[in-house]
């Protein structure tokens, strides 16, 4: 079976992203982990909530949590900078340690496959699989299953009871 033709939480493992500084991020690393993808933007009425997710990353970092940042310019071009810019942005503002990928699109013909694998794993309201804005957030388990999807406007302390729980799974 090719990488194309996986399906589910095995399809989550053979998914790759280009880091914000050219290297390749290969998805088999998070095998066992609960990972949190949010796409991100430097100039967005949520950008605030990288402090949050920053958070997030250093005090459950050690229990298994892994926070991906997927900057995108497809919402009112908030994220107009360079890769190196977003890097530094997030780094020096936010004190973020978490990875940061690449600039890419999360919807569209050229959506990246990262979100063309959530967004179908985990569909919207309705069974929309569109990312409507800047800070979409979608939760895996430790078995690589999307098992949460959450709108720009839920914070990421509001969903730390949530990812405690999968934390505690095995």
């Amino acid at each position: 079976m090719t990488d194309n033709q996986k399906e589910g939480p095995e399809k989550f493992y053979s998914l790759k992203a280009e880091q914000w500084d050219g290297q390749e991020y290969d998805f088999e690393q998070l095998r066992g982990k609960v990972v949190l993808i949010v796409n991100v933007a430097s100039k967005c009425g949520f950008t605030s909530q990288y402090d949050g997710l920053e958070k997030l990353h250093k005090d459950f970092g050690e229990k298994g949590l892994v926070v991906l940042g997927f900057p995108t310019n497809q919402f009112a071009g908030q994220e107009p900078g360079t890769d190196k810019e977003i890097q530094e942005f997030c780094s020096l503002t936010h004190g973020v340690k978490f990875p940061i990928m690449k600039k890419s699109d999360v919807n569209g013909a050229k959506e990246n496959e990262v979100f063309k694998h959530i967004k179908k794993e985990k569909p919207g309201l309705l069974g929309f699989k569109v990312i409507k804005w800047n800070f979409e957030k979608f939760l895996v388990d430790r078995k690589g299953n999307i098992v949460e999807r959450w709108a720009s406007t839920s914070t990421p302390a509001s969903m730390e009871k949530t990812i405690e729980k999968y934390l505690d799974q095995e």
